[in-house]
């Protein structure tokens, strides 16, 4: 690979890492090219751009893109890929569902809409993180239920008013 290549490729990851609010950094070795084929399979039917890249370009990318991307060098070693989603916990997912027929993908480290994560140890908890639609659904629910409490009991208390209403005006006669 050329230096003109190789320069071009880091302005292009950089841009990508501006652009994107999610991506993970994983290790893919030892994989062979069936299982890492089915991977990437995997990774594009749930809308996951998955590349491999070479450690040096990606510390080059991570330096000239926007914000502090420093924690990740030191897992900058080996093998890795990096993975971009829309959705927060999509990587994470698929690298769990991935591992119940393997040992790898393993969790390098993760940016997640300003948070940082290193580490495999934090797949778990990544699944378990809420995209942004999740969470204002999550909150029209709430915002919902109070006013669902209130028409139900008033329709269902509006035979029982309709019935006093009744039961008076009759007496009055």
């Amino acid at each position: 690979m050329t230096r003109e290549e190789k320069q071009k490729l880091v302005k292009n990851l950089s841009e990508k890492l501006n652009e994107n609010n999610v991506f993970y950094l994983a290790d893919i070795s030892e994989l062979d090219a069936e299982t890492s084929t089915k991977l990437r399979r995997l990774a594009h039917q749930r809308q996951i751009s998955m590349n491999v890249v070479k450690n040096t370009l990606l510390k080059k990318a991570l330096e000239s893109a926007e914000g502090n991307y420093e924690e990740f060098y030191e897992v900058l070693k080996g093998n890795t890929s990096i993975m971009f989603s829309e959705v927060g916990n999509a990587p994470a997912k698929l690298i769990k569902d991935f591992r119940k027929n393997s040992e790898k993908p393993i969790l390098k480290g993760a940016f997640i809409e300003e948070a940082i994560y290193i580490g495999d140890d934090k797949v778990e908890a990544l699944t378990q993180i809420k995209s942004k639609e999740e969470v204002i659904a999550d909150i029209i629910a709430i915002l919902q239920s109070p006013a669902k409490n209130v028409v139900s009991a008033l329709q269902s208390g509006g035979n029982t008013i309709s019935g006093l209403v009744k039961a008076l005006s009759e007496r009055e006669a």
